[in-house]
């Protein structure tokens, strides 16, 4: 099958981006270089092509009223211009992708508005499973902006680079705020809206914004003369296992539930409404559960891989779902998914590394979070 390729695939290729197959697409893994990739985000500011990821919108009466039995999250906790993260449950509390949910309010058209971002290997399956779920509503499932672009700018220079670019204040968006804007910069249609939001997955302050191919070209090129640095696959992984942010595929999956992963902060027992996969959390909150993912932290050289074995007294009791060399901490760091009787801090476990065994230590989740590094 032929790979796809997003609208600024050319405009990587043309900065060296070093392009590999990811979720039937063509994306870069790396441009100058991991390291210097991910410390441009963590020291200064960086950006990504993100359009692989899948932008649905959810338009009509009583949207988030609909919406709320696919989800765990109280989704009437946001407001318009407001967002949050949650998940989508399978009956046994399974969970089937991750996403964050946009709340537009109320559009012109007197309908209301829901936008989310989901994962590009999910996008199918998930369109598929809301089509089924919401087939008796009046609700029309769409791709928000089909063809157009998706760049997250992200680092602690973003805001100051994008405003300078955008020629608009973004500063006082909240933290998983959005909105669309007209902006007045001369390198943008004046009449092309974009949508910005001030999320991200690196850990970092930082924008992600969707807008028209062209839009983007021009928004890409102006970010690369002001020396914004471009970053592929690989960095965006180092980071976002940095902060713990879990990967769909890896660290979640349909045989992992939110309380096991460590995410029973979205799951709302306490909100009257139900949901898809409240019978199953409501038990496994009560009875607990078998399994947790934790942070690791592996001593020496050798790096965990996904896959690789996770040992507690000789005996192998689990294994890393992902891992890698952690350029801001300068040492091994990986999650894995272990009993929930040894999954305490400073438990010291053994990891296999290609036959050979690597002592390692379980330790507090994030690995780094802005001005903090885990001991």
């Amino acid at each position: 099958m032929k790979l796809l390729q997003t609208p600024l695939y050319q405009e990587c290729k043309r900065l060296g981006g070093k392009m590999v197959p990811f979720a039937n697409w063509e994306m870069p893994v790396s441009f100058s270089g991991l390291i210097e990739e991910h410390n441009a985000v963590r020291k200064n500011v960086g950006m990504f092509d993100i359009s692989h990821m899948g932008v649905v919108q959810l338009k009509g009466k009583n949207v988030k009223s609909a919406l709320q039995y696919l989800v765990p999250s109280d989704v009437f906790r946001i407001g318009p211009g407001e967002a949050c993260y949650t998940v989508f449950l399978k009956e046994n509390g399974g969970i089937q992708d991750d996403l964050i949910i946009y709340d537009q309010g109320i559009l012109d058209t007197k309908e209301e508005s829901i936008v989310l971002v989901i994962n590009a290997a999910r996008k199918e399956s998930d369109i598929d499973w809301l089509s089924s779920n919401l087939s008796e509503k009046e609700i029309t499932i769409s791709e928000f902006m089909p063809e157009g672009a998706l760049i997250a700018i992200q680092g602690p220079e973003s805001i100051h680079t994008f405003e300078k670019i955008l020629q608009e204040p973004l500063s006082d968006l909240p933290r998983f705020g959005h909105r669309t804007i007209t902006s007045n910069s001369n390198i943008i249609n004046s009449q092309e809206s974009i949508f910005i939001a001030r999320t991200g997955y690196t850990g970092e302050e930082g924008f992600e914004f969707l807008s028209s191919p062209e839009t983007a070209k021009s928004i890409w090129k102006s970010l690369i003369a002001s020396g914004v640095t471009p970053c592929g696959l690989g960095a965006r992984d180092t980071l976002r296992l940095e902060a713990s942010m879990h990967l769909y595929g890896n660290d979640i999956n349909l045989d992992t539930t939110p309380f096991e992963a460590g995410l029973g902060w979205l799951v709302h027992l306490e909100m009257p409404n139900d949901f898809i996969g409240r019978k199953a959390l409501e038990k496994q909150a009560e009875d607990g559960t078998r399994k947790k993912l934790v942070g690791i932290k592996v001593k020496g050289k050798g790096i965990a891989r996904k896959g690789y074995p996770v040992l507690c007294n000789s005996e192998t009791v689990g294994q890393v779902t992902s891992g890698t060399w952690s350029p801001t901490l300068k040492e091994p760091i990986a999650l894995a998914y272990v009993p929930s009787e040894i999954a305490k801090i400073n438990t010291q476990l053994e990891v296999e590394i290609r036959g050979k065994k690597h002592s390692a230590i379980i330790v507090k989740r994030p690995f780094y979070r802005k001005g903090f590094l885990s001991k």
